[in-house]
């Protein structure tokens, strides 16, 4: 067992975990904001891969907002973030590779 915390040090503890959960949240939204307006310009392929990123980075956000609520424990927000990240690299790994030429045919 541990040293009893304080009611007191327990909500800084959880105060500081809130704003690292929120900040996160925020920093995600704003990458989300910030390439919204160039996927409508994206051919139909590549607007539906980057619709698709955007929306695991929205799914995560929104895990960090649970967290700070308190309605999801810090180990379910680690496995929504692991899970945000190999959808990611899924649909990065999905693209197909452009044709590097580097002689005439």
């Amino acid at each position: 067992m541990g040293w009893p915390v304080s009611g007191f040090l327990r909500t800084a503890i959880r105060g500081k975990r809130t704003e690292r959960a929120l900040a996160s949240a925020r920093v995600l939204d704003r990458a989300v904001d910030n390439q919204l307006a160039c996927v409508a310009g994206l051919p139909a392929d590549a607007r539906e891969r980057a619709a698709d990123h955007l929306a695991e980075l929205v799914l995560l956000a929104q895990a960090y907002r649970h967290y700070a609520n308190g309605w999801i424990s810090h180990r379910e927000l680690d496995h929504r973030g692991r899970r945000a990240t190999a959808r990611l690299t899924e649909l990065r790994a999905a693209r197909p590779t452009a044709a590097h030429l580097t002689e005439r045919d």
